[in-house]
């Protein structure tokens, strides 16, 4: 091997160890933080559950049908808050990471977007919790038929405010797509007011298959993410690189 072919290997295994260094510091945090959430974690599965309890008639509760669902359900749980609490550290890992080679305006630009998607998924998980939850739960327990008692698993509904989770959180990062795909050139502000009519439509089809069979869910995610289109369109017309107008003399 060559000096040549040394040097060229250096860049290449100095980014290899950097990546592995950040990737243990992620980790770590990560597990740092479930470690102390794991005492809790009953006590945050019984604020989970308040949504449901709070809808139900006085008397019920939820149930576990399967044995060892009261101690996985909560530790899947921890984990889950776990890892929405460290993901600014993680963030932060794989931005220290990938900054070093970007261009001073790619900087300027990538920190926010990173920082608003993150905020953006925390006010979807929020937006579900407070206001989704209460409302998906008093209409599925209206609804119920008379003599069938409303008894959920502990596993079941676990899964199901994780789908909302997960659907609302991602549904609200609508604005920074657009942002990015002004910046890459793809679209233009324009073409996203123009389409207008077609996104809300896609919006609708999005809402009935990331939410369960319900209409009350469907809605509460729809109407916003129709609000996050607009608010995406006036987000890439800010961003959106400007046409180049060419002087002739």
């Amino acid at each position: 091997m060559t000096e040549a072919d040394g040097d060229g290997e250096r860049p290449l295994i100095t980014h290899l160890l950097e990546l592995r260094a950040r990737l243990l510091r992620g980790f770590v945090g990560l597990g740092l933080v479930l470690v102390c959430l794991l005492p809790m974690a009953n006590r945050l599965y019984a604020e989970l559950a308040k949504p449901l309890l709070a809808k139900l008639p006085a008397g019920s509760h939820i149930i576990a049908t399967q044995v060892a669902s009261p101690f996985f359900a909560p530790m899947k749980l921890a984990f889950f808050v776990a890892l929405l609490v460290s993901m600014p550290w993680l963030l932060y890992q794989l931005w220290a990471f990938v900054a070093p080679g970007l261009y001073q305006r790619e900087k300027k630009l990538a920190l926010p977007i990173l920082s608003s998607a993150l905020l953006l998924f925390y006010a979807g998980c929020a937006f579900a919790y407070f206001l989704v939850l209460p409302m998906v739960f008093g209409f599925l327990t209206r609804v119920t038929p008379d003599g069938v008692a409303m008894m959920t698993d502990i596993s079941a509904y676990l899964d199901f405010v994780l789908v909302l989770f997960l659907a609302f959180g991602l549904a609200f990062e609508l604005p920074v797509a657009l942002v990015i795909l002004a910046l890459l050139g793809w679209i233009t502000p324009s073409q996203l007011r123009e389409g207008r009519g077609y996104a809300v439509v896609g919006i609708f089809i999005v809402a009935a298959v990331l939410t369960p069979p319900d209409v009350v869910s469907q809605l509460m995610l729809a109407i916003p993410m129709c609000l996050l289109y607009e608010a995406g369109i006036i987000a890439a017309q800010l961003v959106a690189p400007r046409p180049r107008t060419d002087v002739v003399s």
